[in-house]
């Protein structure tokens, strides 16, 4: 329902941001995910965003810097990774890519 986010504008539906957040882009939603998305995560103070692409099995992991997003790191195929703010649990991603 990309339609309900609204725009930059858009009211927060909760009162207390998340601190980390896991978008699953998809064909349809990646813009809206990628450029929107972030943009009212950012002013609301989310601090950690995951982009999980299944298609092109990757993982690309974002910190909040200020008011800006730093891509932390980009990972693809069967690596395992430790991403922020989780560093202390070790993902498989062959697991997440598997049918």
């Amino acid at each position: 329902m990309p339609g309900a986010i609204g725009g930059d504008d858009a009211p927060a539906h909760y009162e207390l941001a998340p601190d980390w957040v896991c978008e699953v882009l998809s064909k349809s939603t990646r813009r809206i995910d990628k450029i929107q998305k972030m943009r009212i995560y950012a002013r609301e103070g989310v601090r950690h965003v995951w982009h999980v692409d299944p298609v092109a099995q990757t993982l690309e992991i974002f910190r909040l810097e200020g008011r800006h997003w730093l891509l932390v790191d980009s990972v693809a195929g069967d690596e395992r990774v430790r991403a922020e703010p989780f560093e202390a649990f070790e993902l498989d991603l062959a697991l997440i890519w598997a049918e």
